[in-house]
């Protein structure tokens, strides 16, 4: 088990953009808030697609059991993990952080995006805010502002929602005051259909941060 955590992301008014300036102010939040920098932390996510083969079927067409696509998630607080999501089979897998180099080797899987969510970390009390940007690796473009929040004491997702809510309800009001053009938002990911429990752990993080993309690459369509 692992503390409960939420994943936001921010959500730009219409016609506005991201800057750097965005995530500046968001930081700033964190620290009038209370919260004590706290070092850095680093998320990585890399969709995948199969390499065709002449094999796979008629046309080179994917048979029907075969996933269009994988997700791959390293998280920060587990480096020694990898999460792959197959999204349209319901399905999170642990696997060791070698897993991407052995699908390289098996040749099954592609990587076509990768994009990594880095910022600063706070801690405020009970709390563990993670503040940064959403960007492709090896790249200084912003492709979105996400931020972590885990409540430390809970790992149950029910009995912290309460606490959750009232502590997302603190920081739009402080964040409201600088005038920004947007808001961070919180989208529930549907942890029952990967089959996962009331009790936080880090297969939770990976299908938020699934979710968060999907989010991301809406506001960006």
């Amino acid at each position: 088990m692992a503390p409960a955590k939420w994943l936001m992301h921010w959500h730009p008014n219409p016609g506005a953009t991201l800057n750097s300036q965005i995530l500046a102010e968001a930081c700033s939040c964190a620290e009038s808030l209370g919260g004590t920098k706290d070092g850095r932390w680093k998320t990585s996510i890399i969709s995948c697609r199969p390499i065709m083969r002449e094999s796979m079927g008629a046309g080179g067409r994917l048979p029907p059991d075969v996933p269009g696509e994988l997700l791959g998630v390293a998280l920060h607080e587990h480096p020694g993990l990898y999460f792959s999501i197959l999204r349209t089979h319901r399905l999170v897998l642990q696997a060791d952080a070698a897993f991407p180099h052995v699908m390289e080797k098996l040749q099954s899987y592609k990587a076509r995006v990768s994009l990594d969510f880095e910022g600063f970390q706070y801690q405020l009390g009970d709390f563990c805010l993670r503040i940064g940007k959403c960007a492709p690796n090896n790249s200084e473009t912003m492709r979105g502002i996400i931020m972590e929040v885990e409540y430390y004491p809970l790992s149950s997702i029910e009995k912290s929602r309460a606490i959750m809510v009232d502590f997302f309800d603190i920081w739009q009001e402080t964040l409201a005051k600088k005038s920004l053009p947007g808001r961070f938002i919180h989208v529930e990911s549907n942890f029952s259909e990967y089959c996962l429990s009331d009790h936080y752990s880090f297969q939770h993080t990976a299908v938020q941060y699934a979710t968060c993309l999907q989010q991301l690459m809406a506001v960006r369509a």
